[in-house]
């Protein structure tokens, strides 16, 4: 049995955006209960220290580590009213360039956030309060965005696909 490079592809790219949703649920959890646990803590006045650095760093692992599944599942705003309404290969050709769009865009997020993070940790920036270092969350930033990229490959190719007629 053949299987296609592209259908592994895709399929590597599913299991990674996969993979980075469940640490955005893991971080997601993560803020809820140390949230809790330091309201709980400070009604006996033993508030845990950081709680804002670390559910701000959290918060930016949630949102970066679900964007790959955002885009896999199409849970992304798009107005395709208009678009709906055009024949197949015209939907395909404007699928094609508003990924082509969106995988530079992230192409650029990613390589950036990996200069800015490397800028970082050059300087030795740290939190204030818990002195946690900024650049290991940048990085994060920099691999989901390029897990987003693989699955803008995956939907180009698809559109491409349209396009052709296949």
């Amino acid at each position: 049995m053949n299987v296609h490079p592209m259908n592994a592809f895709e399929k590597f790219s599913n299991w990674l955006a996969n993979k980075a949703y469940w640490v955005a649920g893991g971080a997601i959890v993560l803020m809820m209960l140390l949230t809790c646990a330091d309201i709980v803590l400070r009604l006996f006045r033993m508030p845990i220290p950081g709680t804002y650095e670390l559910v701000c760093f959290l918060g930016a692992i949630a949102v970066a580590f679900a964007m790959a599944h955002t885009s896999n599942e199409k849970g992304h705003v798009a107005v395709s009213l208009v678009v709906r309404m055009l024949p197949k290969r015209i939907r395909g050709t404007i699928e094609v360039i508003t990924n082509i769009f969106v995988l530079i865009l992230f192409i650029l997020i990613a390589w950036r956030s990996v200069v800015y993070a490397d800028s970082l940790r050059a300087s030795g920036e740290v939190s204030l309060t818990l002195k946690m270092p900024f650049y290991p969350f940048i990085y994060g930033i920099a691999f989901s965005s390029s897990v987003v990229c693989l699955v803008k490959i995956t939907d180009i190719y698809k559109s491409l696909l349209k396009v052709i007629g296949k």
